[in-house]
């Protein structure tokens, strides 16, 4: 044991001296005047001697750099993975428009320097609301918290709205058109749902876009708006004509603060003076003009789009009569893949030929499906001989060219040798053939047994007594799932009595922690005390952990909506705590008493 110890810890010692020390910058893409922004340092090793960072044109530096460090050891199938990093943060506030490039951060790491990447900010002139208590999460996606109205303000249509644009307004039948719907706000909201609804005369497929939204900022009308792409759609029109895209209604949660509170009812209310609005937002409706295509050719696939090609493999080249062959051709393009027919293969007089089998391997994008179908041929040759099975033709429109076009494979030979047996053969998907021009087809041969006239298996003891036991199967198998069941309910019902004493043990750390300074340690643990509270008490896997979620099955307790949201209130006061500026202390205390008290006044209502 000692010696592998040693050898795990020398092993460590190599790999840390042989990894390449790193430094990335992580800073949020866009920012405005006036606001606040987090500039971290992240170097991959915590063997760091000093680190040497410059001015931040366009920047104030309101404080930093502060320090944290973290360290991960694993091992997985015997394999040893070790990891560190150490932090450098800095807060910012933004003062004068513009594009500029943080300085590059020189760090010496046993006794040799290392330098950091270097990235660009842009600031965005201010909205003339800034009151310099911005994001400052360092998020490098862009701006993801907006302006919190007062509660009562009016949410007008310039505060928050979705546009819709198309690809194209004029178009071929068959052809993709994409719709983006892009939402733009000056407010700060929670969601935004809406949905395409069943559309007549269109083949629709939507685009999958990340759960996780991220704004940018787009300054338009000497304002800095919030913009997402929030849904987007590729349509294939059906029909011709003038088709409408109706308009689609998005409701969504905008978040005000009520500043005029009264204290007794912030305390009723978990601590928070915010308030949720509901808005509905209509994206407009579009219309298109859909022109019929030009007289279709009769070999026409169906295909409409560009990039086309068909490429094909047979085999094998050499097979007995009734030995199965097959024919593979992949199409691959741009367009209505999942629209198109499969091409038409002329196999010669004596081949038997099944229905292809098609495998999409397309996915959808800006453009259309892109992407390749493959069409798996299989056919039987009865006869000796050399076959020639003439080129396949792919026919479709081509949407660049507005043009039809044909392409074909080249064309295929298969040497058939006579065969041998009584005519039956296995194929790839073991079906079984049979020779064409037989008399019978799957005829039984063999010995036959017969039963004496009047003998039957029905009403008979060996009958009986098969559902004797069927039934006592099924009796026994309810007992074991009754007994399971019960097993399970009495775990669900220790783990939940155990989980304020679980919290208790967690909140106790975190006083430690708070008494030492640990601000980060202190909040991951009131996290893990509020989580782990909920997730033991309802019987929640982890999984299934989320504010929705919990809100809901707190109101099915019989919880009452006010203590559910001061509830989830603390949640998101500890979430944010940890960037928020101020007195760390006195955010620490009051975040500690407020999860202490909810923790023990839901436990006295559970």
């Amino acid at each position: 044991m000692k010696r592998t110890i040693f050898f795990l810890g020398c092993l460590l010692c190599v790999l840390a001296a042989l990894a390449q020390v790193k430094v990335t910058v992580q800073a949020p893409a866009q920012t405005e005047e006036g606001q606040r922004i987090r500039v971290s340092y992240v170097v991959n090793t915590q063997d760091v001697d000093d680190i040497q960072v410059g001015d931040f044109p366009g920047f104030e530096l309101l404080f930093g750099p502060t320090t944290s460090s973290s360290s991960s050891f694993s091992m997985i199938n015997g394999k040893t993975t070790h990891s560190s990093q150490m932090t450098f943060s800095y807060t910012l506030l933004a003062q004068k428009a513009g594009s500029y490039k943080l300085p590059v951060a020189t760090v010496k790491s046993d006794g040799k320097s290392y330098k950091s990447n270097q990235v660009s900010i842009e600031v965005l002139e201010g909205n003339g609301n800034s009151n310099g208590n911005g994001n400052a999460n360092g998020n490098s996606g862009g701006a993801t918290r907006m302006r919190t109205q007062e509660a009562g303000d009016r949410i007008t249509a310039n505060d928050l709205y979705i546009t819709v644009t198309a690809s194209k307004k004029r178009l071929y039948e068959q052809e993709a058109v994409l719709l983006t719907y892009k939402l733009y706000t000056l407010v700060s909201i929670d969601q935004c749902m809406g949905k395409m609804p069943d559309l007549d005369g269109f083949h629709t497929q939507e685009i999958e876009l990340p759960q996780q939204k991220t704004l940018k900022y787009e300054r338009m009308n000497g304002k800095n708006y919030g913009t997402v792409v929030w849904s987007q759609y590729v349509l294939f029109p059906q029909k011709t004509g003038k088709l409408t895209v109706p308009a689609i209604n998005f409701e969504a949660e905008v978040v005000q603060q009520n500043r005029s509170i009264d204290p007794f009812d912030a305390f009723f209310n978990g601590g928070s003076s915010l308030v949720r609005v509901k808005k509905t937002i209509v994206a407009p409706a579009v219309e298109l003009q859909v022109e019929p295509l030009p007289t279709k050719p009769a070999n026409f696939s169906g295909a409409v789009g560009s990039q086309f090609n068909i490429s094909g493999t047979l085999s094998p080249e050499q097979v007995d009569a009734n030995d199965a062959v097959q024919l593979r051709l992949v199409v691959s393009g741009v367009g209505n893949m999942k629209l198109m027919k499969a091409p038409t293969v002329q196999w010669p007089k004596d081949f038997e030929t099944y229905d292809p089998k098609v495998t999409d391997k397309t996915k959808v994008g800006v453009n259309g499906a892109s992407g390749n179908v493959v069409y798996d041929y299989t056919a039987v040759p009865r006869h000796g001989g050399k076959y020639a099975i003439p080129p396949v033709e792919f026919c479709y429109f081509d949407t660049k060219t507005n043009s039809y076009k044909t392409i074909r494979t080249d064309s295929f030979h298969v040497a058939v040798a006579k065969g041998v047996g009584n005519g039956i053969q296995r194929i790839r998907n073991q079906e079984d053939l049979t020779v064409l021009n037989s008399d019978i087809r799957y005829i039984k041969t063999g010995d036959v047994s017969l039963n004496p006239k009047g003998s039957s298996f029905f009403g008979s003891t060996g009958y009986w007594l098969y559902y004797l036991g069927a039934l006592l199967v099924f009796l026994l198998m309810v007992a074991v799932f009754y007994r399971q069941a019960k097993a399970n309910a009495n775990v669900a019902r220790r783990r939940g009595k155990k989980a304020g004493k679980a919290a208790g043990k967690r909140l106790k750390q975190a006083s430690k922690l708070l008494k030492q300074g640990e601000a980060n340690a202190f909040y991951d643990e009131v996290t893990r005390a509020l989580w782990g509270y909920v997730g033991d008490k309802l019987n929640l896997p982890v999984a299934e952990l989320n504010k929705d979620n919990v809100g809901e099955q707190l109101s099915l307790r019989g919880v009452d909506e006010t203590l559910t949201k001061r509830f989830l209130d603390v949640l998101s006061d500890c979430e944010f705590a940890r960037y928020a500026p101020g007195e760390q202390s006195a955010t620490m205390d009051k975040l500690y008493n407020d999860a202490a008290e909810v923790i023990n006044e839901l436990d006295g209502r559970l």
